[in-house]
């Protein structure tokens, strides 16, 4: 494919992607916080969520969901988001909260600290704050702001592909932090999740204080 060509489907991605927020901001809602997290699968590690609001003339071109793109591309891109976006914020809950709560409402907790994350940030800008939230898949009760739950929303619209370019980014890096000192498992590479590798680190150096207890008590460890 030509460069042009490339760039062309891009263009047609992005005003696909856009779709979600445009109809808010025809509504004449100003500022629209994208929600997603990463890490709700994996045996060890945090679960991260991310609520990215992007501004009326968001135009980077490769936004999209995060598992749709190499590691070198989400890199380059979260930069570029975080320079961009009107206001940010990162929510993390670890593997003591969810073994307690369940990982499900670990997430929504992750979730709700971004929010408030980037709503804080909002505030501190221009002493506005977040007025719809949107959101991949889940429902957040005890969120007090007008929201919408959209099915694959990481593929669908750019505010939440863009969180979800930040979560990625943000627990990959502090996964590749743990490999240094938890040597032997692999998670700079598996990311704390399955793999042959992390489960012979298991069956070799035992379990670390970042595993999640409760994702191992099926597998004999």
């Amino acid at each position: 494919m030509k460069k042009e060509e490339r760039e062309q489907r891009m263009r047609q991605r992005l005003r696909e992607m856009r779709l979600p927020e445009e109809a808010l901001w025809e509504q004449g809602i100003r500022y629209i916080g994208g929600i997603d997290e990463v890490g709700r699968g994996p045996l060890a590690g945090p679960v991260v969520a991310a609520c990215v609001v992007l501004p009326q003339d968001f135009d980077l071109l490769g936004v999209d969901d995060s598992k749709k793109l190499s590691e070198k591309r989400r890199e380059q891109l979260y930069g570029q988001i975080l320079e961009r976006a009107v206001a940010w914020g990162i929510g993390r809950r670890g593997p003591k909260v969810i073994d307690e709560i369940n990982i499900l409402e670990a997430t929504k907790l992750a979730m709700l600290d971004a929010a408030a994350a980037a709503d804080e940030m909002l505030r501190e800008k221009d002493g506005s704050t977040i007025e719809h939230i949107l959101i991949d898949a889940l429902r957040l009760e005890a969120l007090d702001k007008p929201q919408t739950s959209i099915i694959r929303g990481d593929s669908s619209s750019v505010s939440i592909a863009a969180a979800s370019i930040v979560a990625k980014v943000t627990r990959d890096r502090r996964m590749i932090e743990y490999a240094e000192e938890y040597p032997g498992y692999g998670f700079e590479r598996n990311k704390g999740y399955g793999t042959k590798a992390h489960y012979e680190g298991i069956r070799e150096h035992g379990v670390t204080p970042i595993h999640r207890r409760s994702f191992l008590k099926n597998t004999g460890y």
